[in-house]
């Protein structure tokens, strides 16, 4: 893949990549299994997790008539904690707010994924959000990264994808976008490697630094 080394906007996951939600999201699925009679625990979770709870559902052998009622038991569920920020998100949004335009693509649902940039004050951040609700084909299909493209009137040769998970790193390369991997506390860290994103970084920290480099220097797949 060939780019052009001028960056103008910088796309993010949310859940796991600017939200550390993961202890949330895992008792809401805890719990839902509970409810609907399925026998699986953290080890079932972390084996066919992906950011399209529908797939989870699919491995679990759910059948799709109780999908809706699983969404109400997990968002109930989910609805008792209050995630926190990765640690320095804030900050490192601060730094890239100076120079990039910023974008955030996301699989969660709208309601939920909107309540919490509010009562985080970053709702302002992002020229665009991409919900669940938004697009007809989720990760890993391009659809989420294309429709931010295009509501920023941007190229992807002018775009970075930020993410956590190997869904993300291929929605990306989909895309012609360049991809920046960060392992979080999702269970994707393996296949997050696996999936060899651009850019591997170990914390969001890094993020400023490595933009500012890929403007200096031909991309090429880095690790730090």
């Amino acid at each position: 893949m060939r780019h052009t080394n001028s960056i103008e906007a910088v796309f993010l996951d949310w859940d796991g990549t600017l939200l550390d939600s993961f202890e949330a999201d895992s008792a809401a699925y805890l719990e839902m299994f509970q409810t609907m009679g399925i026998r699986w625990g953290l080890e079932e979770l972390a084996r066919h997790y992906s950011p399209d709870w529908y797939q989870v559902y699919r491995a679990a052998r759910l059948d799709r008539r109780r999908w809706k009622e699983a969404d109400r038991v997990w968002r109930l569920a989910y609805g008792r904690y209050r995630p926190k920020l990765v640690a320095g998100a804030r900050g490192v949004l601060r730094k890239l707010l100076r120079r990039y335009r910023l974008g955030l693509v996301t699989s969660g649902n709208r309601s939920r994924v909107a309540s919490q940039l509010r009562s985080l004050g970053l709702t302002a951040a992002f020229a665009t959000r991409v919900y669940h609700e938004d697009v007809r084909c989720p990760k890993p299909h391009p659809e989420p990264l294309r429709i931010a493209l295009r509501r920023i009137g941007l190229t992807a040769a002018q775009s970075v994808y930020v993410g956590d998970s190997p869904e993300d790193v291929e929605m990306a390369r989909r895309a012609g976008v360049r991809s920046v991997g960060i392992p979080g506390s999702f269970p994707t860290a393996t296949r997050l490697h696996a999936s060899r994103p651009d850019a591997l970084l170990a914390s969001l920290l890094h993020l400023p630094a490595l933009l500012e480099d890929w403007t200096r220097e031909p991309t090429a797949r880095q690790t730090r």
